[in-house]
């Protein structure tokens, strides 16, 4: 039985802001995992997560006493925190209807609680969760809810504050005045780590442990390596610096693409094969929104191939005197679409329908990889027959 959630008017909005983060879900967990300790320290759980949210899985960027990495959205609690303001706190998942057939309600995990915070982007829409949950009943203090309140801005904070650096390194040259800014800019967001950890260590009646203060320590390194950064970008205003995690070679880019995607098509049993083209393996190519637009593409193509299909995704390039192209192609061999269908989506009417196995497709991933692929110019061709499959080809210039 699948759970579906409220969709939002503004869903559109929340992806297109998820998907302007630009994240590889890949190499974060060392970024957050100093946060994900915190937070199931300070509320005194078991667990504990951090995760960005799409239109098809929970990303589960950081995590303390839970090894997982991701979810498909209709199988998880924090669907319902993007719905919320402030948080939601459940007591006994047990007795919510939402949550009865679930397998994290049974035995070996046995979960009882749930206190979830959105994650809010810098134009307020939540586009993810910091959780914890515990097989215990709990009831949290609001002090120990707002110090999870804390814990979840900072997580954003990071994530513009890498954002910020990498904007600084686009205009390093000549643009002194606006890296300099940004840099001051970078340091106001440590201000909070610093308080939370000041708190913390004068609080030793309420938080004896030693654990608690290793985490302090951590946190302060954390903060000083972004202030270390932003001094380096500083003392290189007169060069131009290129970071090498912007870019990556097309056998790197299959790489994060398997780690990403095989376990959600290995639920279907599906084979998901890709393939690049090894004879370009020297040549590095943009990361800019790459994985989002593929990752789409897939978990579409996943969604609607029946159990046992089969998806073959295709990654090349072509190169002229003056510039590079990706060739990016997704085939599979799922339920397949009419011609009316295909140009709904390539003129962004498309609506929802289910997948095969009753997924809920809530009509915005597609939209999304055109917007995407509009902005970095572009384009997609779809071919399909009804009951045999579909195949999705891209094409993006100058990266």
């Amino acid at each position: 039985m699948q759970t579906t959630r409220t969709i939002p008017s503004n869903e559109m909005e929340r992806l297109s802001s998820l998907f302007e983060l630009d994240l590889d879900y890949t190499s974060l967990d060392n970024t957050f995992k100093d946060l994900s300790f915190l937070a199931a320290k300070i509320t005194g759980t078991e667990i504990s997560l951090i995760s960005f949210i799409d239109s098809y899985t929970q990303w589960i960027i950081s995590r303390f006493g839970l090894d997982v990495y991701q979810t498909p959205i209709d199988d998880t609690i924090c669907q319902f925190t993007l719905m919320e303001e402030d948080h939601l706190e459940i007591e006994d998942l047990s007795k919510d209807a939402r949550f009865t057939e679930k397998g994290f309600i049974d035995e070996p995990m046995n979960l009882k609680y749930y206190l979830g915070i959105p994650l809010k982007s810098s134009n307020g829409l939540n586009i993810g969760s910091l959780c914890v949950l515990d097989k215990q009943h709990h009831k949290l203090s609001e002090e120990k809810i707002d110090q999870l309140k804390i814990i979840a801005r900072q997580v954003i904070c990071r994530i513009n504050d890498s954002n910020a650096i990498k904007t600084l390194e686009k205009q390093l040259n000549n643009q002194n005045d606006t890296y300099k800014k940004v840099a001051h800019d970078i340091r106001g967001p440590i201000a909070g780590i610093v308080g939370l950890a000041d708190m913390i260590s004068s609080d030793k009646e309420n938080y004896p442990s030693n654990e608690l203060h290793d985490i302090v320590g951590m946190m302060g390194k954390s903060g000083q390596s972004v202030l270390d950064l932003a001094d380096e970008i500083l003392k290189s205003s007169l060069k131009t610096v290129v970071r090498s995690n912007e870019f990556f070679s097309l056998s790197i880019f299959k790489e994060k693409l398997e780690k990403l995607y095989q376990p959600q098509a290995f639920n279907k049993q599906i084979k998901l094969d890709i393939q690049a083209n090894i004879a370009f393996d020297t040549i590095q190519i943009k990361k800019d929104k790459l994985l989002q637009i593929s990752g789409n593409l897939i978990s579409n193509a996943i969604k609607f191939t029946p159990n046992g299909g089969d998806i073959k995704v295709s990654l090349d390039l072509i190169l002229e005197t003056d510039k590079k192209t990706l060739l990016l192609e997704v085939q599979d061999n799922g339920t397949g679409m009419n011609e009316e269908a295909i140009n709904e989506i390539l003129k962004g009417t498309a609506e929802s329908s289910d997948g095969t196995i009753g997924e809920k497709g809530y009509g915005f991933g597609l939209p999304c990889v055109k917007k995407l692929l509009s902005d970095l110019h572009g384009e997609m061709s779809i071919e399909s027959v009804l009951g045999k499959g579909t195949h999705f080809k891209v094409r993006i210039p100058h990266i």
